[in-house]
C-alpha cells in the first residue's frame, strides 16, 4: 500500500515544481488539519519562490493565526479570477463541502485533491486519499517524507495543528501509532508543542462555561438513537463570547454512555446551522449520516451544514438520516 501512495506523494511534489502559481483551498468553516495542511504546504511552496494564495470560501477565525499564513487567508472570490496553474484541495472529501463547486475549478487548473475522509469523492486530477491518515496534515508529511523534503520549525508546527486537532490530543480513534511517531519526529525537528497546546485547549475563559449548563439542559436522546443539543447566537450574545468559545463541547459529548450517537447543532453567523456527530460505537457510521446531509468526515467523527433556523435544521437531520 505504501508504493502507490510514495508514487502519487511524488507526482504531488512533481506537479507543483512544474507550477508558477498556486492556489490552495481550505475548507470553509475551518479547522486546525485544514489550515495547518494550508499553511505546511504554502510555505514551502514559498520557499520553492511559488506564488501562492490560500482561499477559504469563509473567514478564518484568530484561533490558528499563530501559523505563518493565517492571516493571509481570503475569501475574495475575485481570486478564482486569476489564472493558476495548479489547485490544491486540502481536507475536503467534495468540491461543495470545500465551499469552492460554484468557481468551477476543473476549468481553472490542474486539481490536486489531498485528504483523509472515506466520504472523498476523488474530484482531483491528481488524488491522494488515504483513510488510515490521522489528518489531512499527517498525509503533508507523508508527501515531503516521499520526496526528501525535511519540514522547517513553521511546517513543523502547522502538521504538527493538524495530527493535534484532529486526534483531539491524540484521545480520539484516529490516534494511530504512526500519528504519534510523525508528532515525535516533528517535536524534534522543532514543531512548537506547548504554542499548539496553549492556543488551541487553552483558551477558554471562565464565561465561556456559563453556556455549557444552556447546552446540557438541551441534551435530548431522539428515537434514531442520536443524542443531540444545540447553540443559537442568541446564546452566544447573551454569554458575550464567540462560537470559538466552546472547544471541546463536542468530543465532551462522547462520554454520554446513552444512544448510539451524539450531535450538537450550533448556528452560524449566517444563519447556517453547523452540525457536528460523534461516536464510540464501532456499528455506528457518523460519516454516512453526515454524507446524507451534504457533509462528510470519518466513521466516528462527521461534520455537516444545512441551512436555518435551528427548528427546521432539526426537522432536516433527522428526516435525511431516518
Amino acid at each position: 500500500m505504501e508504493q502507490p501512495i510514495a508514487l502519487t506523494a511524488q507526482h504531488i511534489i512533481a506537479t507543483l515544481k512544474e507550477a508558477e502559481r498556486v492556489l490552495l483551498v481550505v475548507h470553509q468553516h475551518p479547522d486546525g488539519d485544514t489550515l495547518g495542511a494550508g499553511n505546511a504546504l504554502g510555505l514551502w511552496l514559498q520557499s520553492e519562490g511559488k506564488d501562492i494564495a490560500i482561499f477559504c470560501a469563509t473567514p478564518a477565525g484568530p484561533d490558528f493565526d499563530y501559523l505563518p499564513l493565517t492571516k493571509t487567508v481570503t475569501s475574495d472570490p475575485e481570486i478564482w479570477k486569476q489564472h493558476w496553474d495548479t489547485i490544491v484541495v486540502l481536507d475536503s472529501g467534495d468540491l461543495t463541502y470545500a465551499g469552492v463547486e460554484q468557481y468551477n475549478p476543473h476549468a481553472c487548473a490542474t486539481i490536486i485533491n489531498i485528504d483523509h475522509h472515506p466520504t472523498n469523492e476523488f474530484f482531483g486530477d491528481i488524488n491522494l486519499v488515504l483513510t488510515s491518515a490521522s489528518s489531512t496534515c499527517e498525509l503533508i508529511y507523508r508527501i515531503f517524507s516521499h520526496n526528501g523534503i525535511i519540514p522547517s520549525k513553521h511546517i513543523a508546527t502547522a502538521i504538527l495543528t493538524g495530527i493535534i486537532t484532529d486526534t483531539d490530543n491524540f484521545t480520539n480513534a484516529a490516534t494511530s501509532p504512526l500519528s504519534m511517531e510523525i508528532a515525535s519526529t516533528l517535536l524534534a525537528t522543532g514543531g512548537q508543542f506547548n504554542r499548539i497546546k496553549d492556543r488551541v485547549y487553552k483558551q477558554q475563559s471562565i464565561q465561556s462555561f456559563s453556556i455549557w449548563s444552556t447546552i446540557l439542559a438541551r441534551l435530548k436522546q431522539h428515537p434514531s438513537g442520536i443524542v443531540y443539543t444545540y447553540i443559537t447566537q442568541k446564546d452566544l450574545a447573551v454569554a458575550n463570547i464567540t462560537d470559538g468559545d466552546l472547544k471541546g463541547i463536542t468530543n465532551f459529548l462522547n462520554v454520554i454512555e446513552d444512544g448510539d450517537a451524539r450531535m450538537i447543532l450550533k448556528e452560524l453567523p449566517d444563519g447556517q446551522i453547523k452540525g457536528s456527530f460523534r461516536t464510540t460505537r464501532d456499528d455506528v457510521d457518523v460519516a454516512a449520516k453526515a454524507k446524507k446531509l451534504g457533509g462528510g468526515g470519518h466513521k466516528k467523527a462527521a461534520g455537516f451544514t444545512v441551512q436555518g433556523p435551528m427548528e427546521a435544521a432539526i426537522k432536516t437531520v433527522f428526516k435525511a438520516i431516518e
